[in-house]
């Protein structure tokens, strides 16, 4: 049987990455690297060929983990052809995932306000673009809103980080539709939207 080819650095790297992220959402910053070895299938002495500890690898975890990600992907596949609240609705349930996954994150690390670390350049410019995309996802809905779009995405982001913390939220989640409903609508009832 042919031995599988050995990886490189980089791929080693991204290796213990990705076995390290989810270990620290159970276990936080009490990870071993005999767990991290464990679950990428490595001997111990593996990571400290590629990371020169074992902080250096859960803060390159935690950079992979605050990553925009599939943000801008999974926005762009949003239907244009959806109504306006349905399409609010998607964005705001893709928001939703991604800032209760990063509140679960940062709980589980004993960190309980914005991380510490300074965004990469490029994290920045992901996010920026994702924004952009959101605001396009609006749009064409734009003679309808009393207020630009970029200013509904803000807003909209602002009432999901909000409603999706469950210290801020006392506990209270919001749900897609009620985040949605309250941006477009308000708190009046039906019969008074349009009065």
């Amino acid at each position: 049987m042919a031995r599988a080819r050995p990886l490189s650095p980089a791929e080693r790297r991204s290796s213990l990455v990705s076995a390290t992220l989810p270990l620290l959402y159970l276990h936080g910053r009490d990870v071993t690297t005999r767990q991290i070895a464990e679950a990428a299938g490595v001997a111990e002495g593996t990571i400290f060929r590629v990371f020169d500890s074992k902080e250096a690898l859960v803060a390159a975890a935690l950079d992979k983990a605050f990553e925009p990600g599939e943000l801008l992907v999974r926005v762009r596949e949003i239907d244009p052809e959806l109504p306006l609240r349905d399409r609010l609705l998607s964005i705001t349930s893709i928001l939703q995932q991604r800032f209760r996954a990063t509140f679960g994150l940062m709980r589980a690390m004993g960190e309980f306000g914005p991380p510490r670390r300074e965004k990469p350049p490029e994290h920045v410019a992901s996010l920026e673009e994702a924004r952009l995309a959101m605001v396009e996802v609006v749009e064409p809905d734009a003679a309808l809103l009393s207020v630009p779009p970029a200013t509904l995405i803000h807003v909209l982001r602002l009432l999901t980080f909000a409603g999706s913390n469950e210290q801020i939220a006392d506990g209270r989640l919001l749900t897609p539709d009620q985040i949605v409903d309250t941006l477009l609508h308000g708190v009046l009832t039906k019969e008074h939207w349009e009065s």
